[in-house]
């Protein structure tokens, strides 16, 4: 699961709506981008960049707002509000975006839509915000009588692997999100990428919205796993190799220098000892790497 903040636009300002009201506006900063840079600074990888403006008026407004975060974060940013045209998308792509989302244009220009699908393929986000399970378009300005699951299945077979879901009355009020909807559509189409959005509040609201893996996710989880036990496999043999050479080089000089070695235990010290003359016995401790600590001298002068 990736969790994902969200920035709406309107006058270039950070701002939130209603249940998509936009007579209830509530303006968060005035400088999206700080809300941006905040975001990373706490961890975030990923933005959701929405263009209230653009999506009102029917073309992109805010693209100088695209333009200053992702040349100024290291964020992925997914765009959408007003991406109408093949010039809007062009210029989204141009100002930084990493995916760009389509809404209202799935509705009224399949054409255009479907053409974006075959030519930036997982570029592309299907937008399918709802109000009582009917598709709003235009800034949820407008609710058609369009089903959300035909909707979604229509757009599935043509290609569309990622979509954003928003359910109007759970948006901007903090109260929790539309879990049993989202359950159902994960349920409905397992292989759908499938960003949840709207009244996300609680940690339980994550959890809830949690997909569960496919069969093909947990193989290629279960492959990743097996890789990596297989590199650590290698690893510890490759020490315990070493570890073999250093013990060997050890003895070796042992014998070349005429030192009795006793080996300890690992973590342990070795007692390495040899005499001088006459009464001079001199031991030398040495730990399991090698390195000497110190020296006593018992002299019987």
């Amino acid at each position: 699961m990736i969790i994902i903040p969200a920035i709406d636009l309107i006058d270039a300002k950070a701002v939130r709506l209603t249940k998509g009201d936009y007579n209830q506006k509530k303006i968060y900063n005035e400088s999206p981008l700080a809300v941006a840079q905040e975001f990373e600074a706490a961890g975030f990888t990923h933005l959701h960049l929405v263009d209230l403006d653009g999506a009102k008026s029917g073309h992109i407004i805010n693209d100088k707002v695209l333009r200053n975060i992702t040349s100024n974060t290291n964020l992925k940013v997914d765009f959408g509000g007003g991406v109408k045209t093949n010039e809007d998308i062009a210029l989204a792509f141009e100002c930084g975006a990493v995916q760009v989302t389509g809404g209202s244009i799935a509705v009224k220009n399949r054409e255009v839509f479907e053409g974006w699908l075959k030519e930036y393929g997982d570029k592309i986000i299907l937008g399918a915000d709802v109000n009582e399970r009917k598709i709003a378009v235009s800034g949820w300005q407008e609710t058609t009588d369009m089903d959300l699951f035909t909707f979604l299945a229509d757009y599935h077979s043509k290609g569309a692997k990622y979509v954003i879901c928003t359910d109007i009355a759970k948006d901007g009020l903090l109260q929790g999100s539309s879990n049993d909807l989202y359950a159902e559509i994960m349920q409905e189409f397992p292989k759908i990428k499938l960003v949840a959005s709207g009244g996300v509040t609680t940690e339980d609201d994550l959890k809830k919205n949690e997909k569960e893996p496919t069969p093909e996710e947990l193989i290629i989880k279960l492959n990743t796993q097996i890789e990596e036990l297989k590199d650590q496999r290698l690893r510890s043999i490759a020490e315990l190799e070493n570890y073999r050479k250093r013990s060997e080089k050890d003895q070796a000089d042992a014998l070349k220098y005429g030192i009795a070695i006793t080996h300890l235990p690992q973590n342990s010290a070795t007692c390495l000892s040899f005499r001088y003359v006459g009464s001079c016995e001199m031991l030398l401790f040495v730990c399991a790497y090698g390195i000497f600590i110190f020296l006593i001298f018992n002299a019987g002068f």
